[in-house]
């Protein structure tokens, strides 16, 4: 069987879940076409060979599931899975899905349970995802029922492979992806652990919104340090992220797919920042000030130079360290032209009482309402629509043109072309 589809002037056929034909532009990663935005059959491909192929997706936090019988909804790709604590303390994934007719049987966002009952035909599930019960499996009055042969163990929940570190939760489909330490690479696991070090994590709270844009996009944007020292006008106007500061943006050495995007805030907020450097930023005014100059205060808490990171570990997760908030996103697929950003803002449980109000108070920076968050919903939304309705169809990615991955500038797109370089290895394009 071959079907093909015309998307933005590209031939794209597809025969046995592989793609028949068609061309990066040039075969040259400075430009991206429009179509790996916007194609259906690219996205359902990414499903399939990015989220459930050889990937460690982040679905909790420990601290999310503390006790047993605990459980977490979240996702793996566009696909909905619980995380789950059984009695023994051990975690579980299994896709939210009940075995017999398919339905989502897990309808709260999070909370306790014994087991997990289908609410369509009461078919039941233990913690660890094993089929439990069936009702009327005998049938009644000897009419009706399962097949004799019909054996509760081969009808469970699928389950995914799962590994923790310091109390993050991963799971995959893949029995041949590697360990997650190794997944990482060196430096993104160091950095990991600056923010999770293994104490106690306190959940302070949740945001959770949809972006009309590709997914891959907001991978793009926290490989984007260029639109940063630009787009926000608080990071700009207050030196949290300015040309001019020291700062890098790392891509991981082994594969590019992970990265960290790194600022150190200066104690003088424009010493190193040249005049003609200003004229370049539109969004600077001078002598803007905040009522409450507490917003800007950093506590040094980490062995870190930096004030700033974003570390993005692929394909789904989003460590975010801005001064003193910490919190992680997860990006949650959801077609082509649409994403939701769950977020989950913390601290640590040996919080003093003022720090905790630290992290609430500089929390508002985050969010989908938050003073930079705002900018990069609505920016990702320009660049979709774009895309969508001209006529076209190629993205120019030409920033540090010599470079593909790590850069000390940040006027720079070197990471983002590490990621379509992996991407278009994975893809098979």
């Amino acid at each position: 069987m071959y079907q093909s589809q015309t998307v933005i002037g590209q031939t794209l056929g597809s025969k046995d879940g592989a793609l028949e034909s068609y061309a990066w532009p040039e075969n040259d990663l400075h430009y991206i076409p429009d179509w790996v935005y916007t194609s259906k059959e690219i996205y359902d491909r990414e499903m399939a060979l990015i989220f459930r192929g050889d990937t460690w997706n982040f679905v909790a936090l420990e601290a999310e599931i503390p006790n047993h019988g605990d459980y977490k909804r979240s996702y793996v790709g566009d696909t909905p899975v619980v995380v789950s604590r059984a009695e023994d303390g051990s975690i579980h994934v299994f896709e939210n899905r009940c075995a017999h007719r398919g339905a989502e049987f897990c309808r709260e966002s999070k909370g306790n349970a014994k087991e997990f009952v289908c609410p369509y035909h009461q078919w039941s599930y233990t913690l660890t995802g094993d089929l439990q019960g069936v009702p009327f499996k005998r049938g009644v009055n000897k009419q009706g029922g399962m097949p004799r042969d019909f054996r509760n163990e081969d009808h469970g929940l699928r389950k995914l492979h799962v590994t923790t570190l310091n109390g993050v939760v991963f799971a995959s489909y893949s029995d041949k992806v590697e360990p997650l330490e190794e997944y990482l690479s060196p430096e993104i696991l160091e950095d990991f652990k600056v923010t999770f070090t293994g104490k106690p994590l306190k959940i302070l709270g949740y945001y959770r919104n949809e972006l009309p844009c590709n997914w891959k996009m907001y991978h793009e944007n926290l490989k984007d340090p260029y639109h940063a020292t630009l787009l926000h006008s608080f990071l700009v106007v207050f030196g949290l992220l300015v040309a001019g500061n020291k700062s890098m943006m790392f891509a991981d050495k082994v594969h590019g797919r992970h990265g960290i995007m790194g600022s150190a805030k200066s104690d003088d907020l424009y010493a190193d920042v040249n005049p003609e450097t200003k004229k370049e930023m539109r969004s600077f005014h001078e002598g803007l000030k905040l009522q409450d100059e507490r917003f800007l205060h950093f506590v040094k808490e980490f062995d870190s130079p930096w004030s700033v990171t974003m570390d993005t570990i692929w394909p789904n997760f989003i460590i975010q360290r801005e001064m003193n908030t910490l919190g992680i996103r997860q990006i949650i697929p959801n077609g082509p032209n649409s994403m939701i950003m769950q977020w989950t803002m913390f601290g640590y449980e040996d919080d003093s009482e003022d720090m905790l109000r630290h992290r609430l108070r500089q929390g508002n920076l985050m969010g989908p309402s938050g003073f930079l968050g705002l900018e990069d919903n609505e920016a990702l939304r320009f660049v979709q629509e774009g895309m969508r309705r001209s006529s076209t169809d190629i993205n120019v990615v030409k920033l540090d043109a010599d470079k593909i991955g790590t850069s000390d500038s940040l006027i720079s797109e070197a990471a983002i072309r590490a990621m379509y370089k992996y991407y278009r290895e994975v893809m098979g394009i």
